[in-house]
């Protein structure tokens, strides 16, 4: 190992953050989309008794739920992403069956020994997952997570009950300490497997009083380096089986200086050795290595006088394969097969780890590199083992994490198509609830009386009193004018004579000082005129008021309880973008006056600011004397902004009647669009017409359930259109 490569993998994990936040974000927006998927089901469901025929057929083919369960599962997936990207380290996992030598490697890479990582010839020896960390300059130490005593009832007791046919599942941990254990059926007992696990749970039963007082420990116990054995193994260093905290423990994470010191953001994780009969390690393997673990080794230990690859071998391969089930998992796994000398007890194994190799791919076994090495030794551990991994992680993993990131997004982007499918379908299978003859004359006659003698009179009439008031000052503009100039005059901003000659004295002159007093003049004026925004913000919005009350009096006012430009928006969001096979005249007519705004800075501001010249320093006519005074300078200033006000105050005098007259021109245009267009009538009546309970509601009372069912239905519809968003779900720009 380099620091050169201890920074790129310093780097590695720094550029996984930005996946990391990705990840969230789409996390973000699949809840929303779960949440509009739920609420459409449920107006589903609501309407299924409600209608019959052609109708009640096209409802029942719409699937959202089968999308709902998708996205569920997919918030799993996403999760295992995210804490992979989130992690502050590479992780090596390390598994094998018992006894092939993975304790040995790992306290050759560690720099641990047997009394932190167990070792033994008689029996499985490590009980729980635990994942040592490289930390430079410390004293060896562990943290042990527990489980709480839902989770060792409902993932380690429950699922032997439930396996082993035992009847009801104990509730709590004093009811299983308390009660015998069910007696296992006749015919499991004759079972191999099936009795090992029942001795299995003999031992969390007739153990119980060892590992209770753990259960439930709230925060990961930091332990010494000599009890770290006590809590992650099964025996001790004799092989006797006197350790039972660990059947309390989640996971155990020991923390110690790494020989190799330069190793970098490195974490190896020790699996518990498959064999075992506990149940559930076969998930526990698939969910670390989903979720925690960047690289694999499997380690095999070849004993003479003869040795081949054993189905358990193979089932060991292929539980791991399972993980990842999308990515080859010889993309992200070594084979190390651990190399004996003629002085250990097995003698010298290499002609059979040679034929281990040579033989692999027969049994289907493909990993990205096979090692031969001596676990025991340090030496052999580092430099065939860790650095070519760590080399092999450097080059590649930055790929796999692309990979992982674009199958993730794959998977959305189905679960994306999926829903546009539905949704397809789901908009037109409300296009019409009854039949037109129950209704129609009455809405004709209705509609002709809104649009004659409400819409059509209200309008007009609104037009021609501004057409009238158009050459005439706008009050609430006028009023905001003479508040700005009685603002100038009361508070000119400009300092005292005193003031002035500290200033001259700090800018080393009056000459220079008055350049820089006339630009703070000038800033100070011009800003006192941005508050005519309010007067013809009011004023407009006052106009849109009127007209609303001219649209509410004719009946819109059932659609929206809102008012003003509110009311507008919501009106104008609720026409069609299309009628009549062609883009809304009316919706355009709506959404012209919604979004129509007068502004100081496009309407007058240019016309102020060409009056403050003589407030600009390379611009004023009204220089100050050879040797000026404090005096001299307080007179010019006073007299150049006097002059402002005069000329801006005449500017906007003559432009009092602008806001009357722009408001005429708008409303004048919406007219036009909502009355006075060829298609205008027509439109009206087609928009009217798909809310015609709301605006009549005594006269269609008894349709009117069938059109908010509509309503809602589409609404929902909507709002599902708009959470799957496809640039809201993406992972990957």
């Amino acid at each position: 190992m380099n620091t050169h490569r201890q920074l790129k993998i310093s780097k590695i994990i720094e550029q996984r953050r930005p996946l990391a936040n990705s990840i969230e974000r789409s996390e973000k927006s699949l809840r929303t989309l779960l949440d509009k998927l739920e609420q459409l089901e449920a107006c589903q469901q609501y309407l299924l008794p409600k209608v019959e025929g052609e109708i009640l057929g096209k409802l029942q083919t719409i699937n959202v739920r089968s999308i709902i369960n998708s996205i569920e599962s997919e918030f799993g997936n996403l999760s295992k992403l995210k804490t992979r990207f989130l992690r502050n380290t590479l992780n090596i996992g390390v598994i094998g069956r018992a006894g092939q030598g993975k304790s040995r490697l790992l306290q050759s890479l560690s720099g641990l020994s047997a009394v932190e990582i167990p070792t033994g010839d008689r029996s499985h020896c490590t009980g729980v997952q635990s994942t040592i960390c490289h930390s430079s300059n410390v004293e060896t130490y562990g943290e042990v997570l527990f489980y709480s005593e839902r989770e060792f009832l409902d993932a380690v007791i429950s699922p032997y009950y439930q396996k082993l046919s035992l009847g009801v599942k104990p509730f709590s941990l004093d009811e299983f300490k308390r009660k015998p254990l069910p007696t296992l059926s006749e015919e499991l007992s004759r079972k191999a497997v099936e009795g090992a696990m029942y001795k299995h749970l003999h031992k969390y039963h007739e153990h119980f009083d060892e590992y209770r007082p753990f259960i439930g420990h709230i925060t990961p116990k930091r332990i010494n380096r000599q009890e770290i054995r006590e809590y992650v193994a099964q025996d001790n260093q004799s092989g006797e089986q006197v350790y039972f905290k660990y059947l309390a423990v989640k996971e155990a994470k020991i923390f110690c200086s790494f020989p190799n010191s330069d190793v970098g953001q490195v974490a190896l994780i020790d699996m518990p050795g498959l064999g075992d009969t506990g149940l559930g390690d076969d998930e526990r393997l698939i969910k670390i290595l989903s979720q925690d673990v960047d690289l694999v080794l499997f380690i095999r230990l070849p004993r003479p006088p003869r040795e081949f690859w054993s189905d358990v071998d193979v089932e060991l391969y292929d539980i791991a394969k399972s993980a990842l089930t999308e990515i080859p998992l010889e993309k992200w796994s070594f084979l190390v097969l651990n190399r004996s000398l003629p002085e250990s007890p097995i003698g010298d194994n290499g002609i059979y780890c040679r034929d281990l190799a040579n033989s692999r791919h027969d049994k289907n076994i493909r990993v990205a590199d096979c090692i031969t090495a001596n676990c025991a030794n340090s030496d052999d551990a580092n430099s065939q083992v860790l650095d070519r991994v760590l080399e092999y992680l450097t080059k590649h993993i930055q790929g796999l994490d692309q990979e992982y990131s674009q199958l993730q997004q794959d998977r959305i982007l189905q679960i994306h198509e999926r829903v546009n499918i539905e949704l397809e379908k789901a908009r037109s299978v409300l296009g019409s609830v009854t039949p037109k003859s129950d209704w129609y004359s009455l809405f004709i006659s209705l509609f002709d009386k809104l649009w004659q003698e409400d819409l059509t009179t209200g309008l007009e009439r609104r037009l021609q009193e501004l057409s009238n008031l158009r050459n005439m000052p706008n009050e609430d503009f006028q009023r905001e004018v003479n508040k700005v100039i009685q603002s100038c005059e009361e508070d000119p901003g400009i300092p005292s004579e005193e003031e002035i000659e500290k200033r001259g004295y700090a800018e080393g002159g009056l000459g220079a000082a008055y350049d820089k007093l006339l630009n703070e003049v000038r800033s100070h004026f011009s800003k006192q005129f941005l508050m005519l925004d309010e007067g013809l913000q009011e004023s407009l919005e006052r106009v849109k008021t009127e007209v609303t009350e001219v649209l509410i009096c004719s009946g819109l006012g059932r659609l929206s309880q809102s008012r003003g430009s509110i009311f507008l928006a919501e009106i104008a969001a609720m026409i069609p973008d299309e009628m009549l096979n062609q883009p809304s005249e009316i919706k355009y007519g709506f959404n012209i006056l919604v979004s129509f705004n007068l502004h100081y800075r496009g309407l007058i501001q240019h016309r102020i600011r060409q009056h403050l010249d003589d407030l600009t320093p390379n611009k004023t006519t009204l220089r100050l004397s050879p040797n000026p005074s404090a005096s001299d300078v307080e007179e010019c200033l006073r007299s150049l902004q006097a002059e402002a006000i005069y000329k801006c105050d005449a500017v906007l005098n003559d432009l009092l009647a602008e806001p009357n007259q722009a408001a005429f021109a708008i409303v004048e245009e919406f007219v036009d669009r909502v009355l006075r267009a060829k298609s205008a009538k027509n439109e009206w009546r087609v928009f009217l017409e798909g809310v015609r309970s709301e605006v009549w509601p005594e006269e269609f009372e008894a349709l009117g359930e069938q059109t908010q069912m509509r309503r809602k239905w589409l609404d929902s519809v909507q709002k599902v259109t708009e959470a799957n968003e496809l640039s809201q779900l993406k992972l990957l720009n």
